[in-house]
């Protein structure tokens, strides 16, 4: 059985049990081994070892169910056990409510009482505590006080005390019977404050806490607990300003005394905002008087900057205050504070500093002019005025006579950004003291004062000057100036444009006011843009008289009629590149200034008059064979010059007239296939008539017949 039992592993498995088992038996093995294969033995080892498998199983199965009556014997054992502590406990639980009823109302009895000892004792305490009044009430009526509470100074809490009953008390005496014995206690009741005042004051210096907070605490039912406070207030800031900036040191102040003033007194809150208000109203006040005041009436701009910095400080100092504990509406109060100081600076601060601004800026523009050694003009307004400026702009006809600038343009950026500059820095102003409801029409008014000496006393009275300055179509050798003034001024209004947008709009977004700005900076777009277009047309007018002189001067009538044809050595006139020259310098000019599509709008003019100037220029000759030649040549140049617009159309009109050209040469016999082609097709008949008319051969029966 012991050998059965070992056959057994956990976890166990037949097939390695059944293997074990024949391992085991001798003659059990394989053939060839050292045994030779027995199965007679193992089989009756099998029979063997299956007769004590039963038996084990009887076994095992007789001590299972031996095990099950123990397990069923204990657990009926244990179910009676489990009832028995049931019932205990229930009667434990009853216990236990009565313990628990019988010990409430045994409590109830003792709070009744205690209440009816209290009851008892109150009034007998109150009897106690009138009869000592009472005793020291007589102390006073004799006129000795005796008692170790008003002789003893170590006992000055107890006699504030007594000394602040008995003098409510003594007010409600009438005075006629009473008026020596009132007197007596009002009288220390006046001493024993101002030595607890004396006290608190000393402890204060002595820096003890815990003794400022038991006189404080004693005080507090006293009339003097407000001087009290103001004591407190007065020491904190004895040596607190000490450097040169006294917001940093009114910050620092207030917050030392914020972490001490709750160890101190019980409405630390309170303490801490007087604090506050007594540093606004007297140290505050008084360094912005001393500040402002000096320059008020004899420096403007000093007096501005002062009042933007000392108002900046101040509002920035309110900020950080804001983080302590002034009770409910702290941002009101400090609000008032702020405004009982600049009051009187910012009622009238539009005045000041647009009467500032207004000044400062026709300062900027006379010295620009003085400098200049130039006399401004008067450029009159009215009716005449408006009269002249219609028929100009309809006509382009200058009118009065012209002035020589000598290349100045009367433009400056050094005087614009001093302008913005100073816009700039009163818009800040404004921003920052400025009533919010007054804020709109205040920046209004700065900007109306820039467009005043910006845009009409300086750019618009340059585009007049420029205006006066362009000499007439016909003039010899001009010089044409416009052309800077219009480059500077498109520089000047994109920084007037970024002012516009970067300063003033944040001031009027939200206002009826934005609308009105926004009006004003049209019109005086539209009027500016209107001079400049007057002015660009009668330069460009100046450019095409400058063309025709040349064209007058250098152009011959024999260049495109030689006498010998065959001694032709030019490639083209002298007149075409003078004429080119000139063009290309005008073309680089225009370009450089301006900018955006204004460019090609104004290269296109130029060009269309340009080809227009040369059309007209040809039709005045007759050309011979080789001279059609040097034409064709002329207007090659002229074509490479028109390129260098970049514009397609003028490009086009001088490819046309180029082909235009091509019959001032080509044979009789060709002229119809010519005229028919691509470029010459759509042109009307009458225009190519005329240039077949300028040809020296034209009168010739043969080619008038080909051209019918």
């Amino acid at each position: 059985m012991a050998t059965t039992a070992e056959l057994f592993e956990e976890p166990f498995v037949a097939d390695e049990y059944i293997e074990r088992l024949v391992w085991r038996t001798p003659g059990g093995g394989s053939r060839g081994g050292p045994e030779a294969f027995d199965p007679k033995r193992l089989l009756e080892e099998f029979v063997n070892h299956i007769q004590e498998l039963q038996i084990m199983d009887e076994r095992i199965q007789r001590k299972v169910e031996k095990l099950e009556q123990q397990c069923q014997k204990e657990a009926k054992e244990f179910a009676k056990k489990v009832q028995e502590l049931q019932k205990s406990n229930q009667v434990a639980f009853q216990h236990f409510q009565e313990l628990d009823e019988h010990i409430s109302y045994v409590a109830t009895k003792v709070c009744h009482l205690g209440d009816q000892l209290e009851g008892v004792n109150t009034p007998r305490q109150r009897a106690v505590e009138a009869q000592k009044l009472m005793k020291y009430f007589n102390e006073f009526l004799d006129g000795e006080l005796k008692s170790d509470v008003f002789t003893n100074s170590e006992k000055i809490k107890e006699a504030a005390d007594i000394i602040q009953k008995l003098h409510l008390i003594a007010q409600e005496l009438p005075f006629d019977r009473f008026s020596e014995v009132k007197s007596k206690i009002a009288s220390k009741y006046h001493d024993l404050e101002c030595q607890l005042i004396q006290e608190f004051t000393s402890a204060q210096r002595r820096g003890e806490i815990s003794r400022m907070r038991e006189v404080a605490a004693v005080l507090l039912h006293f009339k003097g607990y407000s001087h009290c406070v103001d004591v407190y207030i007065k020491q904190c800031q004895e040596g607190a300003y000490l450097r040169n900036d006294i917001f940093e040191d009114a910050a620092i102040l207030c917050q030392r005394v914020n972490k001490q003033v709750g160890d101190i007194f019980s409405n630390p809150e309170t303490v801490l905002a007087k604090l506050i208000q007594n540093v606004f109203e007297v140290k505050l006040q008084s360094f912005v008087k001393d500040q402002l005041e000096e320059c008020r009436k004899s420096d403007a701009e000093q007096y501005l900057k002062n009042l933007y910095d000392l108002y900046t400080r101040t509002t920035n100092l309110s900020s950080k205050l804001m983080e302590f504990n002034l009770g409910t509406d702290k941002q009101t109060f400090l609000s008032k504070l702020i405004k009982s100081i600049f009051i009187s600076y910012l009622e009238n601060y539009i005045e000041v500093e647009t009467g500032y601004l207004k000044s400062r800026s026709a300062m900027i523009l006379q010295r620009y002019y003085d400098s200049k050694n130039h006399q401004k003009r008067s450029i009159g307004t009215g009716g005449i005025q408006d009269l002249k400026e219609r028929i100009r702009q309809r006509t382009n006809l200058p009118l009065g006579p012209s002035i020589d600038t000598h290349g100045e343009t009367f433009l400056s950026q050094e005087v614009v950004v001093n302008l913005l500059q100073e816009t700039k820095q009163a818009f800040e102003r404004c921003h920052r003291l400025s009533d919010p409801s007054d804020l709109p029409r205040n920046a209004f008014r700065i900007f109306t004062i820039l467009v005043e000496f910006l845009c009409i006393e300086h750019i618009d009275y340059a585009l007049e000057t420029g205006l006066a300055g362009i000499p007439s179509s016909d003039s010899r050798n001009a010089n044409l100036y416009f052309l800077d003034v219009v480059q500077q001024a498109n520089t000047i209004f994109h920084l007037f444009d970024k002012q516009f947008n970067d300063h003033l709009m944040p001031l009027i977004s939200s206002s009826p006011k934005l609308s009105e700005c926004l009006q004003k900076k049209k019109e005086i777009i539209e009027q500016m843009e209107m001079k400049l277009d007057t002015g660009i047309d009668r330069t460009l007018n100046c450019m095409i008289g400058q063309m025709k002189h040349i064209l007058a001067a250098e152009q011959k009538k024999t260049d495109f009629k030689p006498e010998d044809e065959n001694n032709v050595l030019i490639q083209y006139t002298n007149a075409c590149v003078k004429v080119c020259a000139y063009v290309r310098k005008q073309v680089e000019k225009i370009k450089n200034s301006m900018d955006g599509k204004n460019v090609d709008t104004v290269l296109m003019e130029l060009g269309v008059r340009f080809h227009r100037l040369i059309y007209e220029h040809l039709q005045q000759y007759s050309y011979s064979c080789m001279g059609g030649m040097l034409a064709i040549c002329d207007v090659a140049e002229y074509r490479k010059c028109a390129k260098d617009f970049k514009i397609p159309l003028v490009l086009q009109l001088f490819d046309t007239l180029h082909a235009l050209c091509n019959l001032l040469v080509v044979a009789p016999d060709n002229l119809k296939q010519v005229c028919s082609g691509e470029q010459l097709a759509n042109l009307d008949k009458n225009i190519l008539h005329s240039f077949v008319q300028l040809r020296a051969d034209y009168r010739s029966a043969r080619l008038a017949r080909h051209f019918s």
